[in-house]
């Protein structure tokens, strides 16, 4: 059980701190972890294995081999959560919306991403000899990964539930919209709306 357990955080805000929000919410408890910011991911492995803290959140593949007590601060797993959002989102500034500059942007995105579509070898390659991962987990982790077909757009739930998120963990304070404006607030947020499921 790790309901009123010390979690490591690389940094208060970052995604492993958000998370623990999340964990709370799924929960249904109702105090949050006494978060302990350690900065890495070796500091934070290092931190479970000398008590500093109880334990942390991390992304699977990134971790799996340091499920081994053949390396240097083992770990263990002992669940998973997932994010109730994507893992990327692109923001860019208000003036920039509409603009050739953006448009070039996300066109130059998108075909990056056909690009590692259509060369998976190619990708399995760069990720398991500069990202830390073993070949079969790249090839592992290249099975659960979906992109967007066109990077253009963010749906307004999503816009809606990440602002509350982030408002329970105190990464935005104050009102970010009045309630029962959250719809027409989000649409303003989103940029380019996508239509929902």
């Amino acid at each position: 059980d790790l309901r009123g357990k010390r979690l490591g955080v690389s940094r208060v805000g970052s995604g492993s701190y958000v998370m623990s929000y999340v964990l709370k919410d799924r929960e249904g408890w109702d105090q949050p972890f006494e978060c302990v910011p350690l900065q890495t991911f070796e500091a934070l492995r290092k931190g479970v294995n000398d008590g500093t803290v109880d334990f942390f959140m991390w992304e699977y593949f990134t971790s799996k081999r340091y499920y081994s007590s053949e390396t240097l601060h083992p770990i263990k797993k002992v669940g998973e959560i997932y994010t109730p959002w994507s893992s990327w989102k692109i923001v860019a500034r208000t003036p920039l919306m509409d603009t050739p500059a953006l448009d070039s942007f996300l066109d130059k995105v998108n075909a990056g991403i056909k690009y590692f579509e259509e060369h998976q070898e190619e990708a399995v390659q760069y990720i398991s000899t500069k990202l830390d991962y073993e070949e079969e987990d790249a090839r592992e982790w290249m099975k659960t990964v979906r992109f967007a077909r066109d990077v253009r757009g963010v749906k307004k739930s999503v816009i809606k539930d990440t602002v509350e998120m982030l408002q329970k963990a105190g990464v935005i304070e104050g009102e970010v919209w009045r309630k029962g404006d959250e719809s027409t607030m989000a649409e303003k947020f989103a940029g380019i709306p996508r239509e929902e499921d």
